[in-house]
């Protein structure tokens, strides 16, 4: 690793990993008149907060830094451990000075919690906010319009400030910019992942999500150029794209993990929301709300929050597989994720369909120990480099 940008990447990973968000909240006081609205994961569109003049902030659990002790007393056992974390951290202050939250719709969790931050009163707004899953523009688009509306309208009681259409394009353009930096870290590693680690990449863009992203273009900035060098060396690991962690985040170490035993992540679904849209937002309309909408009705990854029955996401997975020439799937889903694991079956389906080798495996944010998990990656990393070494023999 070359030593000037080893101190960016120590300030990501500390920023990544900041339940303080003290990065954000020290933003917020520099100037009067800002806002911070949390959202939680997976998709805002950070646009209009942007415009509004806040900063969205992305609330992801608190990993394996917080010891959950009050935020059991809020939910059932049988569910996944983010939101117990998500309460603590707001039952512990972390989240004071915040003043709105948006609960993207993702399961009934995610609705639920909403509801308890509203009984304990956090921030000046809650909303949760329904996404469509009808795609038709007359349908889903009208309600998806009225829905960011209802956004706007809080933080307006807030701010007096409604954006103008110029902020709104202005805003749109530069996560056009950070979407296109980061899709294009993301195809150099494609062809050359030792020259930025996983880890360090997800701490990067795990960053984004708490300072302004005109401060991040410039981080991504830094990270394209760094990596377009002839930099690291190579070694004999399996490229992989790791799929169902979209939600409830595995820890640092997991990640390690991963990449220890044999391992290159060339594409994944853990920090998904900074990657929704597929392509540019229009940035120069004077409909900018509309473009936001339309971006999503049109331009949208696959998810398992996503009704796709026009759009099946086994294929787009397996495209995806492919396009990044992956030698496999690693399916990691968080426990009791019924999203992802009612997905599971028929995504690997899809595989064996498509003759795509893969292995499946489970997680919670404060998982400690990583040696099962690993030790399973790295048979499957070792018995696929022992196939392609028999099918060159075999030539």
């Amino acid at each position: 690793m070359h030593t000037e940008i080893q101190p960016l990447l120590e300030t990501c990973k500390q920023l990544a990993l900041d339940l303080q968000f003290s990065h954000a909240k020290k933003w917020k006081a520099e100037k009067a008149g800002r806002i911070l609205v949390g959202y939680m994961p997976i998709y805002f569109p950070r646009e209009i907060v942007h415009a509004a003049g806040g900063l969205a902030v992305g609330i992801l659990g608190g990993g394996d830094h917080k010891q959950i002790i009050k935020g059991d007393a809020y939910y059932q056992s049988y569910i996944c451990h983010m939101p117990r974390g998500i309460i603590e951290m707001a039952l512990d202050d972390n989240l004071n000075g915040f003043d709105g939250f948006i609960f993207p719709s993702i399961c009934d969790v995610i609705r639920n919690l909403s509801g308890i931050f509203r009984m304990l009163g956090k921030g000046k707004f809650v909303k949760y906010l329904d996404f469509p899953q009808n795609f038709e523009p007359a349908i889903g688009g009208t309600f998806y319009k009225k829905e960011l509306q209802l956004v706007l309208d809080e933080m307006f009681r807030i701010t007096g400030h409604r954006p103008t259409m110029e902020e709104l394009n202005h805003s749109i353009g530069l996560f056009n910019r950070n979407r296109q930096l980061t899709e294009r870290i993301y195809d150099i590693r494609q062809n050359y992942p030792w020259r930025l680690s996983f880890e360090d990449l997800y701490c990067v863009l795990r960053a984004g999500l708490v300072m302004p992203v005109e401060e991040h273009n410039r981080i991504l900035s830094e990270i394209l150029d760094y990596v377009k060098q002839d930099v690291g060396e190579p070694m004999d690991k399996i490229k992989v794209v790791v799929n169902g962690a979209f939600c409830e985040q595995p820890p640092l170490g997991l990640i390690k993990s991963i990449e220890i035993a044999g391992c290159y992540v060339v594409d994944d679904d853990l920090l998904v929301g900074s990657r929704w849209i597929q392509g540019d937002m229009g940035d120069d309309t004077s409909d900018p709300i509309g473009a936001i909408v339309d971006a999503y009705l049109t331009k949208s990854t696959f998810s398992s929050s996503v009704y796709d029955v026009n759009n099946p996401k086994e294929a787009r997975l397996i495209a995806l597989a492919r396009h990044r020439r992956a030698d496999g799937i690693l399916f990691a889903a968080a426990s009791f994720c019924d999203p992802a694991l009612l997905d599971r079956p028929q995504l690997q389906k899809a595989c064996d369909d498509a003759g795509m080798r893969y292995i499946s495996f489970q997680y919670s944010e404060n998982t400690g120990q990583f040696k099962v998990i690993k030790e399973q990656v790295g048979t499957f990393s070792d018995s696929i480099k022992l196939w392609e070494e028999e099918a060159v023999m075999g030539n």
